[in-house]
């Protein structure tokens, strides 16, 4: 990858996965992007985690305003050249400063939430509401355990995704990321409760999901937005 155009930290991941409609799926993908598909099914999925140390370019974290709660509802697309990245529907956090430049800079849907994470012994919990006061927002309450886990075929698909597709200013782009291999703790899932994947345009989740993810986290380097074939080279 270039220079990073930004780089963060993100801590305590969790990651909840249900199947999706490929056809629903498709029309919510940015223009010159697919549904990518794991044995014939795609997925939605909706994230939680703690973003700390938000950067840009070489210039040193950001003290307060780069570090923040995030929920996303997340799906999964391939673009001509192969790419595979994901698409968001909805990103909350609890950060006016960085919704409003993700918003203009890049086109991405963020909200302005009321999310919240905490720690009782090894059991964790994530809340989030919209500030409209509309829906019930998300939460999700996992007890996760020491061992770790090696993630299987499914799991890597979901979660080695180097980069977003986005459609922004009648162009659709590509941007690229860099981390680390994924390190995963095993964990149950004491409970969840959601709307956002209902906001965000798709069907809501029936039953538990299929997938459930912790990860204690990595840091994470974005470059440049690239254009898809076609498209216009997009600057932020």
């Amino acid at each position: 990858m270039c220079r990073a155009l930004f780089q963060q930290r993100w801590r305590d991941l969790v990651f909840l996965h249900w199947p999706a409609d490929p056809v629903e799926v498709a029309h919510l993908l940015p223009a010159g992007t697919v549904p990518d598909q794991h044995r014939g099914r795609t997925y939605v999925g909706l994230v939680f985690f703690h973003m700390q140390d938000l950067a840009f370019g070489r210039t040193p974290p950001l003290p307060y305003l780069g570090s923040f709660n995030e929920v996303n509802v997340r799906l999964y697309c391939r673009d001509a050249l192969g790419r595979r990245g994901v698409v968001f529907r909805s990103l909350d956090c609890d950060r006016l400063l960085p919704v409003l430049t993700a918003r203009i800079a890049f086109g991405l849907p963020y909200g302005w939430s009321r999310t919240h994470s905490r720690w009782f012994g090894s059991r964790l919990l994530y809340t989030t509401g919209r500030r409209d006061g509309v829906g019930t927002g998300a939460r999700v309450w996992i007890d996760v355990a020491d061992a770790p886990v090696a993630p299987g075929p499914l799991e890597e698909f979901l979660t080695c995704r180097w980069g977003l597709h986005e459609r922004f200013l009648g162009r659709t782009y590509y941007l690229p990321n860099a981390h680390p291999t994924w390190s995963f703790h095993a964990c149950t899932l004491m409970g969840w409760s959601d709307d956002l994947i209902a906001r965000a345009g798709l069907s809501p989740p029936v039953g538990d999901p299929v997938s459930v993810l912790y990860s204690p986290g990595l840091r994470v380097r974005f470059g440049p937005p690239l254009a898809l074939p076609g498209s216009a080279v997009y600057v932020p």
